[in-house]
């Protein structure tokens, strides 16, 4: 349902004014997405309820025929750029806003529990508090294979803007857990059948030299402090070869990096 709006201050904008403060989507019980590529991953997906559109008029007019796939009853607010800028407190050229609803998601017991007995890959984050490094990690995970993510309680929420607008939509659509502690999520793990990889970037074996299992979960830390030392012991340690000089890599890359092994082992 197109609705035409003038006014920045009109009260149906309110969860999209001031986009710098995520907490106002959240305080609709909400979040939002940006861009049309997520959009079109949210709509297809179905996994979150669409509550609303806000689009400029240049975005509205080139995305018709994704319009055409929303739920008559959701509300699709237009404005003119301008008016949109003056909501959003910047300039968002991309023209393309939604708010979705968050739903009652499963904890990481009962995602695992999902999948018992079959083949699985799963990309284990753990306090990874840089958005970019979320949403890199999530569509890396998406593209490479991996069927689901964990992510600890100190990780930042896969659902803020900018996470998902890195990740290209897919933590939208990929399945996720978000909570416990590392040792909680690791615990776990082990009695699922599932074989713990610990990516550092020292000692251990060699990435190239170890031949993924069944059932497999590769755990990353953050850039910097890197998993604790605790939780590597309850793990195999894979580390992925530099050239002299360089001690680490993008926490995102040293992911790609170790799927792409892990299809690559599985015939993918």
């Amino acid at each position: 349902m197109i609705i035409r709006v003038a006014a920045a201050d009109d009260l149906r904008l309110a969860p999209y004014r001031a986009l710098k403060d995520n907490e106002i989507a959240r305080g609709a019980d909400g979040f939002i997405v940006e861009g049309a590529i997520a959009l079109e991953r949210l709509i297809q997906a179905g996994r979150f309820p669409l509550i609303s559109l806000f689009l400029s008029e240049i975005a509205a007019e080139r995305l018709a025929p994704l319009l055409a796939r929303v739920d008559p009853a959701v509300p699709i607010y237009v404005a003119p750029q301008p008016a949109m800028d003056d909501v959003v407190g910047y300039n968002i050229h991309r023209g393309v806003l939604a708010l979705a609803g968050r739903q009652p998601v499963h904890d990481a017991a009962q995602l695992l529990g999902q999948h018992g007995g079959t083949p699985l890959t799963v990309l284990v984050l753990i306090g990874l508090s840089n958005h970019d490094n979320v949403g890199a990690c999530f569509r890396n995970a998406a593209a490479l294979g991996a069927d689901l993510v964990l992510l600890d309680a100190t990780s930042c929420d896969p659902l803020y803007r900018k996470a998902i607008r890195v990740s290209s939509g897919a933590a939208l659509s990929l399945p996720f857990a978000h909570g416990g502690t590392d040792e909680e999520l690791i615990s776990l793990l082990g009695p699922q059948g599932i074989e713990c990889w610990a990516l550092t970037p020292s000692a251990g074996a060699t990435l190239a030299t170890v031949t993924p299992p069944a059932r497999l979960a590769l755990v990353l830390g953050a850039e910097g402090p890197g998993l604790p030392e605790t939780l590597m012991q309850r793990c195999r340690r894979v580390s992925i070869p530099m050239a002299a000089g360089m001690d680490s890599l993008n926490v995102a890359t040293a992911g790609a990096i170790a799927l792409a092994h892990v299809m690559a082992g599985r015939g993918g």
